[in-house]
C-alpha cells in the first residue's frame, strides 16, 4: 500500500489492468500488522491471486483464489483480500475465507526479537490509518518465539489488534460456543514473562531457534480500547 510519504499513483487503473494481465500488483507500503520489524513500513505490498479485478466507481482492488499478500515480514492469506484507499491516501485491507476452507491468516515479526504475531479468523480487517488489525468470528491470535513455540494464544468471537503498540481486546461471542465453553467466553493461555528465553534455553540445541530471544521479554498487553496511536 502506499507510503504516506511518496507520491500516490498516478493511475490507478492502470495499474489494475497490468495485475489482471499478471495476476500480481505492488500497491505500495502498508503499515504493520504488528508491532514488528520497523522497515516493514518501507516495504511495498505484493499481491498474488488467481485473479484480480478493479471496480472504478466504488474505487476497490478484488482479489480472488488462493489470495498471498506480503510486505516485509507481514503475510497474509485468504480466499479474497478487497483494497481501497482513501482521500489521504491511507489504505485498507479486508480478508475473507472461503467456507468450508482455512480461515483467513495473518503473520507479523516483532520487533527486536524472535517472535511472531499469527492470527487467524473468517474476516481479517486492516485499516492502514489507525494500524490496527480485527479478526472476526472463530478468531485467534498467537505470539510464538521463533515462528514455532506459543508462549500466547487468545481466542475470542472478534479480537482487535493494535499493531503499533501491541495491545490487543477479546470479545466474546456465539460462534465461542463449545462442549467445554458453554457459554462462548474469550479463553487466553498466558506464558510467564520469562519463559521465552528461559523455556526455549532448557528445550536443548535440536529445537531452539537460530536467533532465539533472550532475557525478560514482555508478553502482548491487554488493553480495554484502542484509538490510533498517531493522534
Amino acid at each position: 500500500m502506499t507510503d504516506r510519504r511518496h507520491p500516490r499513483p498516478a493511475s490507478v487503473p492502470a495499474r489494475a489492468l497490468r495485475a489482471l494481465a499478471t495476476a500480481f500488483v505492488v500497491l505500495g507500503a502498508l503499515a504493520p500488522l504488528a508491532h514488528a520489524e520497523r522497515a516493514d513500513r518501507d516495504k511495498p505490498l505484493n499481491i498474488e491471486s488467481d485473479h484480480m479485478s478493479y471496480d472504478d466507481l466504488k474505487q476497490v482492488n478484488i482479489f480472488t483464489g488462493n489470495v498471498t499478500m506480503t510486505k516485509g515480514t507481514i503475510l497474509l492469506k485468504a480466499d479474497r483480500v478487497e483494497v481501497t484507499q482513501d482521500p489521504e491516501g491511507y489504505q485498507y485491507a479486508t480478508a475473507y475465507y472461503k467456507p468450508g476452507g482455512p480461515l483467513a491468516y495473518m503473520r507479523q515479526k516483532r520487533d527486536g526479537v524472535d517472535e511472531y504475531i499469527d492470527g487467524w479468523g473468517q474476516t481479517i480487517y486492516y485499516n492502514g490509518k489507525t494500524e490496527v488489525a480485527t479478526l472476526t468470528t472463530q478468531a485467534t491470535l498467537k505470539r510464538l518465539a521463533g515462528g514455532t513455540k506459543v508462549l500466547d494464544e487468545i481466542h475470542g468471537s472478534v479480537i482487535t489488534y493494535d499493531t503499533y503498540n501491541e495491545v490487543y481486546t477479546a470479545n466474546s461471542g456465539a460462534d465461542q460456543i463449545n462442549a467445554n465453553n458453554p457459554n462462548g467466553r474469550v479463553r487466553a493461555t498466558l506464558a510467564p514473562r520469562n519463559a521465552t528465553g528461559a523455556n526455549q534455553a532448557a528445550s536443548g540445541g535440536a529445537s531452539k531457534p537460530a536467533a532465539a530471544p533472550k532475557g525478560d521479554l514482555p508478553p502482548l498487553s491487554p488493553s480495554k480500547s484502542i484509538g490510533n496511536p498517531r493522534e
